[in-house]
């Protein structure tokens, strides 16, 4: 089985640099590969996605995607190129918006439960100044585990 791993924009794969000359030579149908890199990452337009393509002998394929740093989704959610100093102090996500990104990051994170992936990124925002519903992110912490989120934090059942 041979690996192929290249950085995408989301939704934007071509047969060109880098995944076609990569996987030309591996005998699988680069349109098919490319067809299903982009329909896998259409939720990431806009970011750059880590995507790992395993090729078998016989010309199959299996796609794994993984997901943008923490900080790149939170800007995406917020609707910002960068976050600076100067616009920092002004921007404030939802806390929709923080469960969003815990669930999408929640795969490669250590937290053993949603309320504890939100923390994680809670964490993020505290260290790049964004606010949370307008409060310091470490006040959204400390209500989260005073359990006025419960509900909104609740774990899907598989």
């Amino acid at each position: 089985m041979k690996e192929v791993e290249v950085l995408v924009e989301g939704g934007k794969a071509t047969p060109g640099p880098p995944l076609g000359p990569a996987l030309g030579p591996l005998g699988v149908n680069v349109k098919a590969v490319v067809e299903e890199i982009n329909r896998l990452t259409k939720d990431y337009e806009g970011m750059q996605v880590p995507v790992k393509v395993k090729v078998t002998a016989d010309g199959k394929f299996e796609i794994s995607v993984g997901t943008p740093p923490t900080s790149v989704l939170l800007k995406k959610e917020l609707g910002v190129e960068k976050v600076t100093p100067e616009n920092a102090p002004n921007l404030s996500i939802s806390l929709e918006s923080v469960v969003k990104v815990a669930r999408m990051k929640r795969r490669q994170m250590l937290a053993s439960s949603l309320k504890k992936a939100v923390k994680e990124v809670l964490g993020t925002c505290k260290s790049m100044g964004i606010r949370v519903d307008g409060k310091d992110p470490r006040e959204v912490q400390r209500e989260i585990d005073d359990g006025k989120y419960d509900d909104m934090l609740r774990e899907e059942e598989s």
